[in-house]
């Protein structure tokens, strides 16, 4: 019985972990509100991550989104764990 007990709080846990995670933000494909969502960007810096998109194409990497004008190194250090770049 107790393992049986052990076994649903871990369900249980792992549910409730999952449910606070931070969405998962891919650059190369999000909208503006959702660049919104990254901190530190505003709807201005948003959309300058969309017009360099379109005017230089995908990012490579996450890296990459400390060249965009009004995005520095580190607010790419302080969204690192929810940043990814789809290369399709």
């Amino acid at each position: 019985m107790d393992l049986i007990k052990m076994c649903i709080f871990v369900v249980l846990l792992s549910t409730c972990i999952n449910a606070f995670a931070e969405d998962i933000i891919d650059l190369n494909t999000a909208d503006k509100d959702t660049l919104m969502m990254v901190r530190g960007v505003g709807e201005s810096r948003a959309q300058a991550i969309i017009n360099c998109r379109e005017k230089y194409g995908p990012f490579g990497s996450v890296e990459e989104l400390a060249e965009v004008v009004g995005i520095g190194q580190a607010t790419v250090d302080a969204n690192r764990e929810i940043l990814i770049v789809n290369k399709k």
